[in-house]
């Protein structure tokens, strides 16, 4: 049975994008048989047909579909290769991969990656964002130098954590909220509130400081994209906690409080690859994103004392 390649990845991609062997063949700059004989090759590979040839072009087969899926998934990867390939081999440039949750992403990261570039202009800083979990798997596989997480319940093996700053949980709401002239809210004075989570499960959505709550929470809507959560509370549809990090970019429609429980805090942690390489290749950007910390959090900090709002009538 012949083998899958990547010539023959190429082929099959672009001839389900352009949907005839001879626009495959013009736009990679094959002749038409050759891009022919490329397709029967991969058929023979996968055993099925991967097209329905028709008077005017092509059509995918469900093989084809599944294919060519693939095939866009590992040319990408490939790509990423032979660019990280590149770039080793580059005197004049270094590159440091950094990952990162998004309220993080949001304000802290791009806060330190503009200081960072001042004291290190040839290094070159290529960003990811996601959850914390995917975000530490990649820095344990080698896929990224640095990741900002959260703090996980186990720590992976092959890394380090390295705190970087506890983020104060703040409580978003509506300007005309009943308590939006509060600098700092209870728990217990939140009691029969709508709220606006990223799970169904309090735990999982930035609401867990009230876990051992018996009062059941009313979550009214689940998103877990930030600009939809903060929408939804300037529309007045409810209430949501945030974390400090974001505070300082929330839009003048949202009133601002802090949560005056005492495990209303967040923990930020810079995972690092344990050995000393990937240590002295970080060492500098953790010291600006500390640094950066700091200035977020005192963002935060005048964004409470210098808004007022009117209590509502």
């Amino acid at each position: 049975m012949s083998d899958f390649t990547i010539l023959g990845l190429r082929v099959v991609r672009a001839a389900v994008r352009y949907g005839s062997f001879s626009t495959a063949a013009e736009n990679l700059g094959y002749t038409q048989s050759a891009v022919s004989r490329q397709i029967a090759l991969m058929e023979r590979a996968a055993g099925v047909a991967l097209f329905d040839r028709q008077a005017r072009g092509v059509q995918p087969t469900d093989a084809g579909r599944i294919v060519a899926q693939h095939a866009e998934t590992v040319l990408n990867e490939l790509n990423i290769t032979e660019q990280s390939l590149r770039e080793l081999g580059s005197p004049s440039s270094r590159r440091l991969r950094v990952g990162a949750y998004s309220t993080a992403m949001a304000t802290l990261v791009p806060v330190a990656i503009a200081e960072y570039a001042t004291r290190e202009p040839l290094t070159r800083i290529k960003l990811r964002e996601g959850l914390s979990a995917a975000l530490l798997a990649s820095v344990v596989s080698g896929r990224l130098d640095m990741a900002i997480v959260t703090e996980p319940q186990r720590k992976p093996a092959g890394i380090n954590l390295t705190p970087l700053f506890e983020d104060e949980l703040y409580l978003a709401m509506p300007v005309n909220h009943r308590l939006a002239d509060r600098r700092s809210v209870t728990g217990e004075e939140l009691r029969g509130e709508r709220w606006i989570s990223g799970a169904a499960n309090p735990a999982d959505g930035l609401l867990g400081i009230w876990n051992q709550s018996t009062e059941q929470l009313n979550i009214d809507f689940i998103v877990r994209d930030w600009v939809s959560k903060i929408g939804l509370v300037t529309a007045g549809l409810g209430l949501a906690v945030v974390p400090g990090l974001m505070v300082p970019s929330l839009p003048e429609g949202v009133a601002v409080a802090q949560i005056g429980e005492a495990g209303a805090k967040r923990v930020t942690l810079a995972a690092t690859p344990a050995t000393v390489e990937g240590e002295e290749r970080c060492r500098e950007f953790l010291i600006t994103l500390r640094e950066s910390a700091v200035e977020v959090g005192l963002g935060a900090a005048r964004r409470l004392r210098n808004t007022r709002y009117p209590r509502r009538m």
